[in-house]
């Protein structure tokens, strides 16, 4: 059994006895042998500790325990989470003179706990700051999907390697759109709950005020089965459908003919008619902006100073250009973060679960430095997040679903709900992705 069957499958595979975790985990191992010279999703393979752990599972099953809901799925962390014995990266050579952690991070901990198997650390942006994981010390992820192209980042291995078919889910975090950019680029499911909700303990942080633990899974079913373990909450025996409108203006201006057309083909697929616009997303891109640099240099003040020659140059401008801003640029942005909170908290008297582009445009080829969209240039790096960093500061909870037509590069969209609405948000991508499963060939022509 493949990682293609997903979380759920595998799982209640293992537990009725079908396949066993050894089985599952040696055909996630080849899967990886196989690919990860094309794709590079991999920073450390922990083969020998995976076996192990799959041979105590079987082993507990055979004895009549119960190993857990995630029972034998394999999974990847990216590699700013802690896993015990092996030394945390981060993406970054300076981080590479470490001791091994101890232990775990939270998020591995609570995985492993419900029987998930894992598999190793992935590659990533140097210290999450960035979006395309073309990593200068450790090497670039590509798109399983074409790997001329991106995969996206700052969790571009995590992305690589559930669409690579390596692993079913793979942890990730999301800062201003490290999970969804990836899992837009790659084809995949990713999914941010709100802040707070899960725990960063045990996790490299970049922007302590927005960092978000999140992961990519095969399918919304995937997803949901992880945020039921790691928030420990339990899904609703039944739950009201959403009210979902359309974010307009500014989150329908500056996007490619393919990222459109996604939103259009599931706000038709959910039947969504109501639109809603969104208050001063500009000013909230740069406040995010603001926010991360500040936060992301102060963090890494004593790098700079000692070992900047050690950062890729284009982290350690980013870097410096933080250092630089004035310490009331950075109380403007949180006051206005405040204000813009009580401001969508308004919106959310009109819909529960708001519909927006993921990303402007499919993943680039590496080295495309512009993109033309409605006939002008714009710089391709800084252009990515254009619609998932406004949201970011909010902490709200979000699931990236693909919705390109089929035989299309990959596109998704964001479904953003109200706090502590996770599940409704859930409930939401389950039902847009059956509905883009069933709608005809002809339809998305």
């Amino acid at each position: 059994m493949t990682a293609a069957a997903g979380s759920a499958g595998i799982a209640r595979a293992v537990r009725a006895g079908e396949t066993t975790a050894v089985a599952v985990v040696e055909a996630a191992l080849a899967r990886i042998r196989e690919r990860e010279g094309t794709v590079h999703a991999f920073t450390s393979l922990l083969a020998d500790r995976a076996r192990e752990r799959a041979a105590r599972l079987d082993d507990r099953i055979r004895a009549g325990d119960d190993p857990g809901p995630l029972a034998g799925v394999p999974f990847a962390a990216k590699d700013l989470f802690d896993i015990e014995g092996v030394v945390t990266l981060a993406g970054s050579r300076i981080l590479a003179g470490r001791p091994p952690a101890a232990r775990s991070a939270e998020a591995v901990r609570r995985l492993e706990a419900a029987g998930a198997v894992l598999l190793g650390g992935l590659n990533m942006e140097e210290f999450a700051y960035g979006f395309l994981t073309d990593n200068a010390h450790y090497g670039r992820t590509c798109n399983p999907v074409d790997p001329a192209r991106t995969a996206g980042g700052s969790s571009g291995g995590s992305g690589a390697a559930v669409a690579a078919d390596m692993v079913p889910l793979a942890l990730g975090s999301d800062t201003n759109g490290s999970i969804r950019v990836p899992a837009s680029f790659c084809g995949v499911v990713g999914m941010k709950p709100g802040f707070g909700r899960v725990s960063t303990a045990g996790m490299v942080p970049l922007a302590p005020s927005q960092d978000h633990v999140g992961w990519i899974g095969r399918s919304v079913e995937d997803v949901a089965l992880a945020w039921e373990v790691l928030s420990g909450t339990t899904r609703p025996r039944q739950q009201r459908a959403a009210r979902v409108a359309v974010a307009d203006d500014y989150f329908a201006q500056r996007l490619t003919a393919e990222a459109r057309a996604a939103v259009d083909r599931a706000a038709r697929a959910l039947e969504v008619r109501d639109t809603v616009r969104v208050p001063a997303p500009d000013a909230a891109r740069g406040a995010a902006y603001v926010v991360t640099s500040s936060e992301a240099s102060s963090l890494r003040m004593s790098d700079l100073r000692t070992r900047a020659d050690e950062l890729d140059p284009a982290t350690r401008d980013r870097f410096l250009a933080g250092a630089l801003l004035p310490a009331d640029w950075y109380i403007r942005a949180r006051r206005f973060v405040t204000w813009w909170r009580a401001a969508f908290d308004r919106l959310f008297e009109q819909a529960d679960v708001l519909l927006l582009p993921a990303a402007p445009f499919v993943a680039p080829p590496f080295g495309q430095e512009r993109i033309e969209i409605e006939g002008v240039e714009h710089p391709v790096r800084p252009t990515i997040g254009r619609f998932t960093q406004p949201i970011s500061p909010l902490g709200l909870p979000i699931v990236c679903v693909p919705a390109a037509p089929p035989g299309r590069l990959p596109v998704g969209v964001q479904l953003v709900g109200r706090p502590d609405s996770e599940w409704l948000v859930l409930e939401t991508a389950g039902r847009l992705a059956a509905a883009l499963a069933r709608e005809p060939a002809s339809a998305s022509a």
